[in-house]
């Protein structure tokens, strides 16, 4: 048979980059069938070259005199979808904006199983678990752990958050401000994602016992400069060392503001520790309260986020000095800190 096409130079420059370059090996064979036509080789050539029929050849050649190079693409194979993208979407509406006990059924989350019973019961709809989840991922919708995030506020959230930016605002040149928290560092690493091969699955030797120290750390809000004080418990013992720490060490400022979590043992009304110091320093140091069950407000929290990450996740230290070594060597390499957030104004230097 003759060839029956003929290519503008446009045309033929786009099918010689299908060829050479396309994503799609199918599309780029289509495009040197029609390549090969243009140039006049015969049907019997092509077909003892590229393997193909003149079934193929001829559809190919129709299709390109019907609808050009964008034809190329094909027409979906198989059969034409039937109802089911409107039921993906109904099974998508449901997972993402209803929970399974709104229509009756005692699980606190949706399985594909479940949603299959559910659409039995309302339209008499059979389908299987798995039909159910390829909807799901048509729909954009993947099986993964969800963040957990408290749902209690604090009433006096904002009332409080303006104080503190009143605070931070209008600080004098004389008085410094930080933000207190304490972090725990454990022997027995926490396990995160990490890269392995395909089908064998890493190992992260952990030593079995746990031992646990804390950190009480503050950091300044001008500079983010950080304060370590290293403890064995998480108590008012350890804040008390820790603002022994900061009076000391910045003796320059007339006034120190710590601003930190409302945990029983930072409250001078329910430690007896931080009562006695604060009675007799409590001209220097000034306890400054988040709102309650609002870890965001905090800046520090962001550094304790990047050492569990960059250090404590997955490590592999068989002593306590060797993982304690590891942290103190990235706080100071780390000193001074980015402050993270904007919860807050942008600080001004002093």
């Amino acid at each position: 048979m003759s060839c029956t096409i003929a290519l503008r130079a446009d045309q033929r420059k786009a099918l010689l980059r299908l060829y050479r370059h396309g994503a799609d090996p199918v599309v780029a064979r289509r495009a040197h069938i029609l390549l090969l036509l243009a140039d006049g080789w015969p049907w019997d050539t092509i077909m003892a070259v590229l393997f193909t029929s003149p079934s193929t050849i001829a559809r190919w050649q129709q299709r390109f005199l019907e609808g050009g190079i964008e034809a190329l693409a094909g027409r979906p194979l198989g059969r034409r979808p039937s109802l089911g993208r409107q039921w993906a979407g109904v099974v998508a509406r449901w997972v993402a904006e209803h929970a399974p006990r709104d229509f009756g059924f005692l699980r606190s989350r949706w399985t594909c199983a479940l949603a299959v019973v559910l659409l039995w019961a309302c339209f008499h709809l059979d389908v299987s678990r798995e039909t159910v989840r390829r909807w799901l991922h048509r729909e954009d919708l993947v099986w993964r752990r969800p963040r957990p995030v408290l749902r209690r506020k604090d009433p006096r959230r904002a009332e409080k958050l303006r104080a503190l930016r009143r605070l931070l605002a209008g600080l004098p040149a004389d008085e410094v401000a930080v933000f207190e928290d304490e972090v725990d560092v454990n022997l027995n690493p926490k396990i995160g994602s990490m890269w392995m091969r395909r089908g064998r699955q890493a190992v992260v030797p952990t030593p079995g016992d746990n031992d646990k120290r804390y950190l009480a750390g503050s950091m300044n809000w001008r500079t983010g400069t950080l304060w370590v004080t290293e403890g064995g418990h998480r108590d008012g013992a350890l804040f008390v060392r820790h603002l022994e720490d900061l009076r000391l060490r910045l003796r320059r400022y007339r006034v120190i503001h710590v601003i930190c979590d409302n945990a029983r043992f930072h409250q001078a009304a329910r430690c007896k520790r931080v009562q006695g110091y604060l009675s007799r320093w409590g001209h220097r140091i000034v306890l400054h309260y988040l709102p309650l069950y609002a870890p965001e407000t905090n800046p520090i929290e962001r550094v304790w986020w990047h050492l569990h990450d960059e250090i404590t996740r997955n490590h592999q230290c068989q002593t306590m000095e060797e993982l304690l070594d590891l942290v103190f060597r990235w706080l100071e390499d780390g000193n001074p800190f980015t402050i993270e957030g904007s919860v807050y104004p942008v600080p001004g230097a002093a």
